[in-house]
């Protein structure tokens, strides 16, 4: 079985904001969901992981933008391992355009974690690294994220329904959604985003409040968290251009 996995969608309407482009929590979806299918055909997917009592958690994910598809695109997504060691594998992407040019790379760390301790657990890295490609990924890795939770209000929200993934959890996606709320409609009208960067650290669940805080670091750039009773759940870092 080849390493690389290939997929494909269309930019369809629901797919894109309104300004007729597709966006990033639909782009991370892809990715999550091209991830899933990429390991299940290769032996590390969620029917392997289960009958071990382990799950993958999506801890890292680092998104480039160099341009964004309008509607009705055909893209190609390429996924691929890119090493594993210890209690990590690092996994990338590359999104590619109906005209065959390059619109993003992405690059994620995932762990394994234990469904009863929640702790994470070693990995197979002999048998990962079997499937590890030397494919180029020209984006810097997921780097460590400056708090701000200290330096700014916070915006309360409670969790609810909608938000929950099959596990009951605050979904990874609507971790993304909530960060880019934060922003009103004249940003996402004058700019666009260069590159989005998150960091997931621990589960939101039902009922609980949150508060999010966000802060311009440097022109264009802005450090993010996500924080249950003063602790961060999620970092992100956002840069427009």
């Amino acid at each position: 079985m080849d390493k690389i996995g290939v997929f494909h969608f269309t930019t369809d309407s629901d797919r894109v904001d309104f300004r007729g482009r597709i966006t990033i929590p639909v782009l991370g979806a892809e990715m999550l969901h091209a991830a899933a299918l990429h390991a299940e055909a290769r032996g590390f997917g969620y029917s392997d992981m289960q009958g071990r009592n382990v799950a993958w958690v999506l801890s890292r994910l680092a998104i480039e933008m160099k341009a964004y598809p309008g509607l009705s695109e055909e893209i190609s997504l390429y996924t691929w391992i890119d090493g594993a060691a210890g209690l990590f594998t690092n996994r990338c992407f590359e999104l590619v355009s109906g005209n065959g040019e390059t619109f993003c790379y992405a690059r994620s760390i995932w762990a394994a974690i234990h469904l009863e301790t929640r702790r994470p657990t070693p990995l197979d890295t002999e048998a990962l690294n079997v499937y590890r490609v030397d494919r180029p990924c020209p984006i810097e890795k997921p780097g460590k994220i400056p708090p701000v939770e200290n330096l700014t209000p916070g915006e309360p929200y409670h969790v609810r329904y909608s938000d929950l993934d099959i596990n009951g959890h605050l979904n990874s996606i609507r971790y993304m959604e909530h960060l880019l709320d934060r922003f009103d409609l004249d940003m996402f009208t004058r700019k666009e985003i260069a590159r989005f960067e998150i960091a997931y650290m621990a589960e939101g669940r039902y009922g609980m409040e949150l508060n999010f805080h966000h802060r311009e670091t440097l022109p264009g750039k802005y450090d993010m968290a996500i924080c249950h009773e003063g602790k961060a759940i999620c970092r992100a870092a956002i840069t427009w251009r």
